[in-house]
């Protein structure tokens, strides 16, 4: 589906053909291609003669947020996410003197968002131009970014309050999470390097009010940056815990048997000893043999218990 809006004279006319776009002599157009077929797609290239290597990579995978300079156009790449999977959806936007056209595969809200805004405008203020159109949509998009952030952040708090959960499942839950801000760092970071660009290059053509609005955007990336760094921090941190806290319980569970071990150690050795089956064997025919052996097992393993009590082995550090 294409979807068109031109403004004339700062009114705002909804869908107007695409033949006619040049007939209107607008103010400025928006175009957007949402979840094109391939005959409408093909119109990037024969209708508005962009790049032939900005146009494949709208066709290609998904492609990392970018800008890119033309002889008469600029190309955007942005991320809108998924605020339940973090699949991330290319959205990417073209900008010529008078026009900007948005292209995206799939169904993206947060360009609705803009667009309903836009048709709700009886009189288009004059400050709202092409770049101001830019910057409403790409500021839709990283506000949204906020909210799965927080989410994550939620999560990590839980982890590090809950005490009921069994560790290996907290473990579990804190590797997805560190999955998930991976996926969150991999659209945050590159949009971040693209709103630098735009703000560094003079190819954009940002006056100083527009600056600042767009500098906005980037302050809020480099606070969801913050964010994510202080995220894995914290999770690294339950991470290391939870494996200090097992080589600890290690620790005193080897340190258990050890003890166990080594006082069984000469009991075994006089059970072995008698239990061998020799005719000739001193003590054998001792009327009370069996019971001083006996004893003097018992003895030892109370006189070495008592040894190990006193050197601190039952204490549980």
């Amino acid at each position: 589906m294409i979807r068109t809006i031109a403004v004339v004279d700062q009114k705002v006319i909804i869908n107007p053909p695409l033949e006619r776009l040049v007939e209107l002599q607008a103010d400025w157009v928006w175009v957007d291609f949402d979840s094109p077929s391939e005959k409408e797609t093909s119109l990037l290239r024969t209708f508005f003669h962009f790049h032939p290597l900005a146009v494949e990579d709208c066709i290609n995978s998904l492609q990392r947020p970018k800008v890119e300079f033309y002889e008469d156009h600029l190309f955007y790449v942005v991320h809108a996410l998924h605020e339940q999977t973090l699949e991330a959806t290319e959205v990417d936007i073209f900008t010529a003197t008078n026009m900007v056209v948005t292209f995206h595969k799939t169904e993206v809200p947060e360009i609705d968002f803009v667009w309903s805004y836009m048709k709700g405008l009886n009189t288009v203020p004059r400050e709202l131009g092409r770049n101001e159109l830019i910057h409403k949509l790409i500021d839709k998009l990283v506000d949204m970014y906020f909210p799965i952030m927080h989410q994550l952040d939620e999560r990590v708090i839980s982890i590090e309050s809950n005490e009921d959960d069994e560790a290996p499942k907290l473990i579990n839950q804190i590797f997805d999470i560190r999955g998930d801000l991976l996926s969150l760092r991999k659209t945050v970071v590159p949009m971040r390097e693209l709103l630098y660009r735009m703000l560094e290059s003079k190819r954009v053509g940002l006056d100083a009010e527009e600056r600042s609005y767009f500098h906005d955007i980037y302050d809020h990336l480099l606070r969801l940056t913050d964010m994510m760094t202080s995220a894995r921090e914290m999770t690294s941190d339950i991470r290391d815990n939870y494996i200090s806290l097992n080589s600890y319980r290690m620790n005193n569970i080897m340190k258990t048997l050890t003890v166990i071990t080594t006082i069984f150690m000469p009991l075994t050795f006089i059970a072995g000893v008698y239990g061998m089956n020799f005719v000739n064997m001193p003590e054998l025919q001792t009327e009370n043999g069996y019971f001083y052996v006996v004893g003097v097992m018992v003895l030892l393993g109370v006189i070495m218990s008592l040894w190990f009590k006193k050197k601190g082995w039952f204490e549980q550090d």
